[in-house]
């Protein structure tokens, strides 16, 4: 590989620190900036502040090898040991805000420092997940505070990583987005991701905004999609699970995310699906097909408690534990998670509710009050009048049943994932309910 480009990520939560050590594990020189001087100084004595596979490995390895760093200042990460950046991204958060418009405040304040650290051509990369037309305010905004007259350029970069799968996804992407509007610019970034041979999609800016939300918002109405056969198989008898793995095997349609369930929840998808809704509106067209999307998906919380209602009858006093807090496995991520308002949703019908996860503990420690946090499965189960499989983790699929049904003051298992056999269930003694099966 060629030399490595100078790079700094502004931003280093999920996506800009795997961002990070990714691109130095393709030989770039990285600095990351952030502005938690906690999470910096985590950073800097070797520990990741968030769970991810691999992560850490990819961390220790490159700053040994001197091609990652860590600061809190965006100009020292522009220039860091007299190296000008060559590419910056901003990988800020973009929260929602009431109305389901994106926050972008973060962005702005990025880049107006930015626009103050610029000491020769420079290309300022969105990575974070805008609204199409931020762009055009990103270069606004820099061209009102440089000064000195700089050279630059804006593009959009948007990211399609898994947490839980990060790393590869990086690594092994689908493809790689570029929406650019200058030669020079795309010069730049397929050098960037040169070591990665796979297909790139170069476009115009606006265009490339617009992938990432449609991407997202289409995903997640395969999810809805497929929860709403689920609900119609319920009321006539069939298998939600044998309809996705037809529908699944037609090439046009694809088995991923078809998976009938809890729904899904997270950061991104609830997020992005309501920021391209708003955007839409705003722009003069009613995007109701979204709409749609986010209801179905709210209703199939109430589903799962609703299960758990008709199977104790009376909520109020009984003892409820959940499996699984991450809103998917293989993260601790709880942000908008399905269990936080499957537990909002019972605590309302008076229930006590002890909860385990095999990763999520600390940060649920952190958030969540008056929830009684177990070790693992079976001191969840204990004494509890139900069990909710929430998140489908490998180490709830071969549990001790036996033990459990002897744990559980009432043989009652709601699969809110469809991650057990009905049959099997049964036959063991449980009334067990899942999502869409016989």
């Amino acid at each position: 590989m060629r030399e490595g480009l100078n790079v700094c990520i502004i931003g280093s939560g999920y996506v800009g620190l795997v961002t990070g050590a990714c691109l130095a594990e393709l030989g770039h020189r990285v600095v990351c900036v952030d502005s938690d001087a906690e999470k910096i100084r985590t950073l800097k004595a070797g520990k990741t502040p968030i769970y991810e596979q691999g992560l850490q490995k990819l961390l220790k390895t490159n700053v040994r090898r001197k091609r990652l760093f860590f600061t809190s200042s965006i100009a020292e990460g522009m220039t860091h040991d007299g190296k000008n950046a060559q590419i910056v991204f901003i990988s800020v958060g973009t929260p929602p805000l009431p109305d389901g418009s994106a926050d972008l405040t973060a962005v702005e304040k990025v880049a107006e420092e930015i626009a103050k650290s610029l000491k020769s051509y420079t290309l300022i990369v969105e990575k974070s997940t805008v609204p199409v037309e931020t762009g055009d305010w990103v270069e606004r905004t820099i061209s009102a505070y440089n000064k000195k007259k700089i050279p630059f350029d804006v593009a959009s970069n948007p990211e399609f990583l898994r947490e839980g799968s990060a790393v590869h996804d990086f690594l092994h992407p689908d493809r790689i987005v570029l929406g650019v509007s200058s030669t020079q610019a795309e010069r730049l970034l397929k050098r960037l991701y040169t070591p990665l041979r796979v297909p790139l999609v170069i476009t115009d800016l606006k265009s490339a905004e617009i992938i990432k939300h449609a991407s997202n918002s289409f995903l997640a109405l395969k999810i809805s999609y497929i929860n709403a056969v689920a609900n119609l198989c319920e009321k006539v008898g069939a298998d939600v699970e044998r309809i996705a793995e037809g529908m699944g095997l037609d090439a046009r349609i694809g088995r991923a995310f078809l998976n009938a369930g809890a729904g899904y929840g997270g950061f991104c998808f609830p997020k992005d699906l309501d920021a391209f809704y708003w955007i839409s509106r705003k722009k003069g067209y009613d995007f109701k097909l979204l709409e749609e999307v986010r209801r179905i998906n709210d209703a199939q919380r109430k589903l799962v408690v609703r299960k758990v209602e008709e199977e104790l009858w009376n909520l109020q006093g009984k003892t409820v534990g959940l499996l699984g807090l991450a809103f998917k496995p293989d993260t601790d991520d709880l942000r908008l998670a399905p269990s936080l308002e499957i537990i909002a949703e019972l605590r309302e019908k008076g229930v006590k509710i002890q909860a385990t996860d095999p990763v999520a503990m600390p940060k649920a420690r952190a958030h969540l009050t008056g929830v009684k946090f177990c070790a693992d499965a079976y001191e969840c189960a204990a004494g509890a009048d139900a069990l909710i499989l929430v998140t489908e983790w490998q180490a709830y699929k071969n549990l001790n049943f036996k033990k459990i049904l002897k744990l559980l003051r009432h043989p009652v298992i709601v699969d809110a994932r469809n991650l057990y056999d009905p049959g099997r269930m049964r036959r063991m003694g449980f009334r067990y309910r899942s999502i869409g099966r016989p």
